[in-house]
């Protein structure tokens, strides 16, 4: 197949060229000019100069293409201005899905977050939740979330016109090819460099980056059109505590010892963020991550397994590959 990828520069998008080429597929690669490449080095694309809001740079190479995989976002949990961000998610989304079905696409999978996905109150127990949890925009505490919530709208509208997407949400992927890093592959190199005397009680559900990677593939293989699957892993949701322990089992550092109490940190980022809006620097923990971290983002991706056919490599080879990376590619010494 001719596959059209954008974000191909980011971590699970570098990840997902890796799996297309290894199958013989052919990507062309939509990076902006300033694009940090590092995550791609070795891997074979054709590079195609562009913006996701401006298809004049895009619309010719995504003629031909079979399958187009829509993964580039705007990522940031600080902005002292986030007007971009909602051109670049939920406008770039837009264009993007649009162009690729005008240009005769046959499957275009639209990469969304589970930051979409329903979650259980935070004073109950931690139940995970599937792609049927009711949610609204009124439950989308920031701007990224409600930005993508917003992006999700636009690529499930343009399938009920008969466009044929279909929708993936990536829990909290690990592993190889984190460049810069995410924000979870930063927990690891804060955890690897002794930057990390405390953790929250909160929770993620770690899946192995390449498993999300397969699971895109798949998606545009099995997929049925207009449906949304939460690329996870079954038995991947871990406190950070559990997070943490493990950790230290596979590098044989210590763990933090000590538990920030969550009013702690409340206060802390509204401070930090007070201090952000006068001096332009983000602050080190913002305000909507420790929002965020009051729920335990647990989910059940069986609907993945059973009708994609999803991977399930065990977290901890997730975690383990994760550090093997960071270690050989010299963020850790």
């Amino acid at each position: 197949m001719n596959c059209f990828v954008t974000g191909a520069s980011g971590f699970i998008g570098a990840n997902l060229v890796q799996e297309l080429t290894a199958r013989g597929h052919h990507v062309r690669a939509l990076l902006r000019p300033s694009a940090d490449t590092r995550a791609l080095e070795g891997l074979k694309y054709e590079p195609v100069p562009g913006d996701v809001t401006r298809p004049e740079t895009y619309a010719a190479a995504l003629r031909g293409c079979e399958w187009c995989f829509h993964v580039a976002a705007s990522y940031h949990l600080w902005l002292p201005d986030y007007r971009p961000m909602y051109e670049t998610n939920v406008e770039g989304t837009r264009r993007v899905l649009q162009t690729a079905w005008s240009a005769g696409c046959q499957r275009i999978v639209y990469t969304s977050t589970v930051g979409c996905i329903g979650l259980p109150n935070p004073s109950g127990p931690p139940t995970p939740t599937d792609e049927t949890a009711p949610v609204s925009e009124a439950q989308m505490t920031n701007h990224y979330k409600r930005s993508k919530w917003q992006a999700e709208q636009v690529a499930r509208e343009l399938a009920a016109q008969g466009a044929p997407v279909v929708i993936v949400n990536p829990s909290a992927p690990i592993g190889p090819r984190d460049a810069k890093p995410t924000p979870t592959g930063k927990i690891i190199v804060d955890f690897l460099l002794r930057k990390m005397p405390a953790y929250l009680d909160t929770g993620l559900n770690w899946v192995h980056v390449r498993d999300v990677a397969i699971g895109h593939i798949l998606a545009a293989e099995k997929g049925r059109l207009g449906e949304r699957y939460i690329l996870g892993h079954a038995d991947g949701n871990w406190t950070m505590r559990q997070t943490m322990e493990t950790l230290a089992e596979l590098t044989g550092l210590p763990a933090p010892r000590w538990q920030i109490p969550y009013p702690v940190a409340l206060m802390a980022a509204y401070v930090d963020e007070a201090i952000a809006h006068f001096t332009g620097r983000p602050p080190r923990a913002p305000l909507a991550g420790v929002r965020m971290a009051r729920y335990k983002m647990f989910f059940n991706p069986s609907k993945a397994i059973r009708e994609l056919g999803l991977p399930q490599a065990p977290p901890r080879q997730a975690f383990l590959d994760a550090i093997e990376w960071f270690r050989a590619h010299g963020y850790v010494k």
